[in-house]
């Protein structure tokens, strides 16, 4: 495994010096005016605030895997559907809002009213997968929950499929997101702009949450040993509903934000970006709540940059078309060196 990490580094690293200075061997023969790249430095700043954008979400919806591996210990690939549930059910709500002039008119309130109704959808659909499928197999073998987390995930998209139609739905354009705003000197689009502020606002008022409150540190608790927590008086059933009800709460964020970037919406929207989250969550480090942002942020960025630094300077035609296969080699890449998660896993220390 070593050899293989070190192969797969020394492309990374071939593949960067390459893209930086195409002409890099001329500058070890003394001409440094040829070490001349194809990227200008605004073309990589473009491309680092679109990997954080990205980064922001997957962050998000990374943080409902590692809430719920966190107390449960299991792997709810349900997650992506409950994603998909809220940026779904708030496209209908979005347009109701602008064939009637709310968007338009009052665009802070419509957003406002989209997210609430989007949120609200994603905790609903959380709160019923954990009641109905997952808390009669709390205490079955591993493998029977992740068997049922993986039917939920496909019963929910041809559920939202019959129900709301299998094919693409395109947000409404809201004005006041339309164009760029200039901070410093350098121009953001507003949709990225806003997905970013909104994503950091969120992940620290979790992070707040978890470290600062009664219910915070009542879940922390039941992630060091439930039965434990319950002698000691905290009602395990509510804790785990409860995060459940976050993990949902910002999937439906995620979604809304998702959707205000993207536009396009559809029945199986959840799969890739669920998975993506589920790899941010595991390059933070699994149960690890600032691992799963720094995961999250670290995979956007991967996803963005990787394509144009990696792989155009070893002249691959297309080298967007194979950001995924950049994301996952980098998830090999980190678990190699550090099988734990850039951050470190987070689990109970169960001995006496």
């Amino acid at each position: 495994m070593g050899t293989v990490g070190l192969g797969i580094l020394a492309v990374v690293l071939v593949g960067s010096v390459s893209t930086l200075c195409p002409a890099w061997h001329q500058i070890l023969g003394g001409d440094a005016a040829a070490c001349v790249g194809k990227y200008t430095a605004a073309n990589w700043l473009d491309l680092v605030i679109f990997g954080l954008a990205q980064g922001s979400l997957y962050a998000l919806i990374a943080l409902g895997y590692t809430l719920v591996y966190g107390i449960l210990r299991m792997i709810n690939f349900a997650h992506g559907e409950i994603f998909m549930a809220g940026a779904y059910t708030g496209y209908f709500v979005a347009k109701f809002l602008h064939d009637r002039g709310v968007l338009v008119a009052q665009p802070v309130l419509a957003l406002a009213i989209v997210g609430a109704v989007g949120v609200l959808t994603s905790v609903t659909v959380a709160v019923l997968l954990e009641r109905i499928a997952y808390r009669p197999l709390r205490r079955a073998p591993r493998l029977v929950p992740l068997i049922t987390a993986i039917g939920a995930s496909l019963f929910l998209q041809y559920t939202f499929s019959g129900l709301y139609g299998a094919g693409q739905k395109s947000y409404p354009s809201v004005p006041g997101l339309v164009g760029k705003w200039s901070f410093g000197g350098v121009e953001i689009l507003r949709t990225q702009a806003v997905v970013i502020v909104s994503a950091v606002v969120l992940m620290v008022a979790l992070y707040a949450f978890v470290q600062r409150t009664r219910t915070g540190r009542a879940m922390r608790a039941v992630a060091e040993d439930k039965d434990t927590a319950a002698l000691m008086g905290i009602d395990v059933d509510a804790i785990i509903v409860r995060t459940f009800v976050i993990g949902g709460a910002l999937a439906g964020a995620a979604g809304i934000l998702y959707a205000l970037l993207n536009k396009q919406v559809e029945f199986a929207m959840g799969f890739q970006p669920g998975i993506k989250a589920f790899t941010a969550a595991v390059l933070g480090g699994i149960g690890n709540i600032p691992g799963a942002m720094v995961g999250g942020l670290f995979l956007g960025l991967v996803e963005s940059l990787g394509p144009s630094l990696f792989l155009d300077g070893l002249g691959i035609p297309s080298p967007n078309g194979l950001k995924d296969a950049i994301a996952f080699t980098m998830l090999v890449l980190v678990l190699i060196f550090r099988p734990t998660g850039i951050l470190g896993e987070q689990l109970a220390d169960k001995r006496a």
